[in-house]
């Protein structure tokens, strides 16, 4: 629990016991009109759906599944070749409707909030800063939260993620229906990084929910699947940080 925060408890009975060891972190938007709605929703037993973290727009954190536990708001996701996501990962609701509700702002004391509680996860877990993950990253067919308005950037510089660092941009742009090496290094890129891409240098329907999810964590300016020379240049810069 943050040491720090004021939080309340609001127990969840949709988890299971973990089998594996925590080493991600991942964020997500609720997603629905309002805080209480989300609420009610993680905790109820028919919804099958939990998270260990709520945080709402004013910055209040409620605690819904214990961290020693396995919270079910992954779903059918991957991440560096882990499946089990749910297992391996904390979750963190963070109260806004989403893209269907208009992808509001996120509000400055949220933020603030989402930043104190994920860097007390990550201290407590000895997680890896490249394994601060949004839910569109692990589930990149399936999602698009916490989405291309939240502030990753900004996160970063409070300690909780990464952020690539300026490089010129790649000279080449590559799109859906391109056939190369060119796409094969880039999809190799991408899942070095941890994506769940194959690199068999196809530039399709995967590859573009790969790099339209890359977009939204780190090129959140274009989000539309097409690897333009920004785009190529900030996953090289990440890749390369990495050894």
């Amino acid at each position: 629990m943050p040491g720090s925060m004021t939080v309340r408890h609001r127990p969840s009975p949709n988890a299971n016991d973990r089998r594996t060891a925590v080493s991600m972190l991942v964020l997500h938007y609720t997603g629905m009109q309002d805080a209480e709605a989300a609420l009610q929703r993680l905790v109820d037993p028919s919804s099958g759906v939990s998270a260990h973290w709520l945080v709402d727009e004013d910055g209040e954190v409620t605690s819904l599944v214990p961290e020693a536990r396995r919270a079910w708001h992954a779903g059918a996701a991957c991440w560096q070749g882990v499946r089990d996501v749910n297992g391996a990962s904390v979750g963190i609701e963070i109260v806004n409707p989403g893209h269907a509700g208009g992808l509001p702002p996120f509000p400055a004391r949220q933020m603030d909030a989402v930043a104190a509680l994920s860097r007390d996860v990550l201290a407590r877990h000895g997680i890896r800063q490249r394994h601060v993950l949004g839910h569109s990253d692990v589930a990149p067919l399936r999602k698009q939260d916490p989405g291309e308005l939240f502030d990753w950037r900004w996160l970063a510089s409070q300690g909780v993620g990464l952020w690539p660092p300026p490089r010129p941009p790649a000279a080449t742009t590559l799109g859906e229906g391109d056939r190369s090496c060119a796409v094969q290094r880039l999809q190799e890129g991408l899942a070095s990084f941890g994506y769940a891409v194959a690199p068999d240098g196809d530039y399709g329907a995967v590859t573009v929910a790969v790099v339209t999810a890359f977009q939204r964590h780190f090129r959140p300016a274009r989000v539309d699947g097409v690897a333009d020379g920004e785009t190529a240049a900030r996953l090289a810069a990440l890749v390369d940080a990495l050894h």
